[in-house]
């Protein structure tokens, strides 16, 4: 088995990833996950997409994986029980005494141990197997020969699955304690500021109030900002050592990031099912296409230990093409409705990200008419439904750029 796992902040998010490929979603409810600020799920929402998942045969995992103190725990019996009945395809947990909870309450939910838990070594994989759980989500401090390590110490039914893209902590797994210092918002309990992404200088001991910017040009040094991960080069050699389920980052990330990098991996991984192991180039320029810093392999090859992890540069994310428009229904008569997300014109040459044969195929820009049928130059009125003319058959959730 060779999961592709997709990230879902909202329903627009988990609906885009089925849509360009993904073979399972993790999203939470509006408790116990770490992504607070995402829009997340009501708990009718919850079951409404658990459903909406398992019609599609794809998988829901639903994110309970703070470090909860006492008073987190108050009405999590209830919440755990009722993802059992919803029919959640699993949870993800970090916190032992969530799991022990999993376990006593709601024994018929499968258990994914997050990467939160810190899996580094044999030990730990298999505390975490002997105590019921069906999947573990190593630490992203793993190299690929320590997973092969970790997968030949546990039972071939254990699924492993592994980060492959997207926003690296600068602290191990995850655990930061910065965005709780500076300004009381806990990363371990959701509410993370990302304080590590701040422009810092350092200060001399006995010279209070002198400070020193730490420059490695004008802009600054973002010392504590790390790259971002992308293994799409490493499919073969991930899948060699183990790996199940292929995880990308960012529930906090656009329906364009997540379609964008799940149809780049859908695609790589699809070759590789097809006897290819060298991914094209232009799948790998796709992820550039969606916004990220610059890209490393993370700690996967120890080889590539001086290459640079952290982006000294900036903490603003770059990419190289526009989120346009979403298709809002099927094309017809060589027309298609679209909702607008950032303005374009008459004479504008769009392109397009699609799961099917349309993928990056462009078309000029001849007609933009409102939904009342009126002709405009210039779509500019923020989320508003066009139809514009389109000579391919796009279909709903396809998404325009340029």
């Amino acid at each position: 088995m060779i999961e592709l796992l997709a990230p879902a902040g909202n329903k627009e998010k988990l609906m885009t990833a089925f849509h360009f490929g993904a073979d399972a979603c993790y999203f939470a409810g509006k408790k116990y996950g770490l992504r607070a600020f995402s829009d997340n799920f009501e708990e009718d929402e919850l079951k409404e997409y658990v459903d909406y998942a398992h019609k599609l045969g794809k998988k829901a995992y639903i994110t309970v994986n703070i470090i909860a103190h006492n008073s987190d725990f108050e009405g999590l019996k209830e919440y755990l029980q009722y993802l059992q009945e919803i029919g959640a395809d699993a949870v993800i947990v970090a916190d032992i005494g969530v799991a022990l909870f999993v376990k006593k309450f709601a024994p018929k939910l499968s258990l994914h141990i997050s990467t939160q838990a810190n899996i580094v070594n044999d030990y730990s994989a298999k505390f975490f197997e002997d105590f019921g759980a069906d999947r573990l989500i190593l630490a992203r401090e793993l190299s690929l020969e320590e997973i092969e390590e970790i997968r030949r110490s546990v039972s071939s039914k254990i699924e492993l699955e592994s980060f492959v893209h997207g926003a690296m902590c600068i602290s191990y797994s995850g655990r930061c304690l910065l965005s709780n210092y500076f300004t009381g918002r806990d990363s371990n309990r959701g509410a993370c500021v990302q304080a590590c992404r701040w422009n810092y200088a350092i200060a001399e001991k006995g010279k209070e109030g002198e400070y020193f910017p730490i420059e490695e040009d004008e802009r600054g040094t973002y010392i504590l900002n790390s790259k971002d991960l992308c293994m799409i080069d490493y499919i073969p050699n991930l899948i060699k050592a183990g790996v199940n389920s292929f995880k990308i980052e960012g529930r906090m990330k656009s329906p364009y990031y997540v379609a964008t990098v799940v149809n780049a991996y859908r695609r790589a991984i699809d070759m590789y099912k097809n006897g290819i192991d060298k991914v094209p180039n232009e799948l790998v320029e796709e992820l550039q296409k969606a916004s990220h810093r610059k890209y490393t392999t993370g700690f996967y090859n120890p080889e590539k230990i001086k290459e640079e992890r952290e982006c000294i540069e900036s903490s603003t994310p770059v990419q190289n093409s526009e989120f346009i428009a979403v298709v809002t229904s099927d094309a017809k008569d060589r027309f298609v409705e679209v909702e607008m997300r950032n303005r374009f014109k008459v004479g504008d040459t769009l392109e397009v990200l699609a799961p099917d044969d349309n993928f990056r195929k462009t078309f000029k820009v001849t007609s933009i008419k409102t939904l009342n049928g009126e002709s405009v130059d210039d779509a500019k009125s923020v989320q508003e439904k066009y139809i514009i003319n389109c000579p391919f058959d796009l279909k709903k959730l396809d998404i325009l750029r340029k």
